[in-house]
């Protein structure tokens, strides 16, 4: 089952998105998407809508360093000298698909960081790895936007990756934790500058150093998660520099594909 949250033309609501590609409907529910489903009867085409972020999050609890080529890349250390390590993102950075990224002037280094997500379904603390699936309502897409020169100027993060509009969030929240194997998981970044679309981000989560699992477990006996709170897994090697003007796609099969426009704040 996927789960969405839309703009239509009578307010907002989460629905359930239901069919392909080439016929995508979204069937309204009363509730949320942490109870069983109670559909009020009402659906749109996915065309006569406007998809928003897919859940409301208190936190989005990060895993920064987490792919081997990507520490390589932008740390220009080898993963065992520099492990895996937390942060926090605010909810205020949440966009949805189609929503403009808004770069500040004082940001002069922004990066795209297409990353699988994990939306939690109900309150969790010191929660073991093996029963991660117990805690997970399904997988979505996070572009963790990062601004770099922010990053390594300030020594931690909050100022760089938690800028208003730094963490677009989509398309939808897949159900199905079967469906995708985590372990071996193809993800991609495609930016479109000046007209030209190129594939950055080509890469795969057999780079993860820590599993789903192990994030999970790391995160919870520290903090206790709640029910629409995201985990964002980290970023694969790829990243690179956005402009106003750009439009950044990160794919993941089996889930979707998330854009978002990049403009001047």
């Amino acid at each position: 089952m996927r789960f969405g949250r839309i703009a239509h033309p009578e307010g907002m609501c989460f629905c359930v998105i239901e069919g392909d590609d080439t016929a995508i409907k979204c069937r309204e529910i009363a509730g949320t998407p942490f109870t069983e489903p109670e559909y009020t009867g009402r659906e749109w085409a996915l065309e006569d809508v406007r998809l928003l972020a897919p859940t409301l999050p208190s936190k989005i609890v990060a895993i920064g360093r987490n792919y081997a080529d990507h520490v390589a890349e932008v740390f220009k250390k080898s993963a065992e000298s520099l492990p895996p390590t937390l942060f926090l993102k605010p909810a205020t950075a949440v966009i949805g698909p189609g929503a403009a990224i808004k770069i500040p002037e004082f940001a002069t280094n922004v990066e795209f960081e297409g990353e699988l997500a994990l939306v939690i379904g109900k309150p969790c603390k010191n929660v073991k790895a093996e029963d991660w699936k117990s805690v997970v309502l399904g997988f979505t897409i996070i572009n963790d936007v990062s601004s770099r020169d922010l990053q390594f100027s300030d020594g931690q993060w909050a100022r760089a990756k938690g800028i208003d509009t730094f963490a677009p969030l989509g398309p939808w929240i897949e159900t199905d934790l079967e469906c995708i194997d985590t372990t071996n998981l193809p993800i991609k970044a495609h930016l479109t500058h000046n007209g030209v679309t190129e594939t950055k981000q080509d890469s795969n989560s057999n780079q993860m150093i820590m599993n789903i699992g192990e994030i999970i477990e790391f995160i919870t006996a520290s903090m206790t998660l709640l029910p629409g709170d995201v985990v964002s897994t980290g970023s694969p090697a790829g990243t690179e520099a956005m402009h106003p003007g750009d439009f950044i796609e990160v794919e993941i099969p089996g889930i979707g594909r998330l854009g978002n426009p990049v403009e001047r704040a």
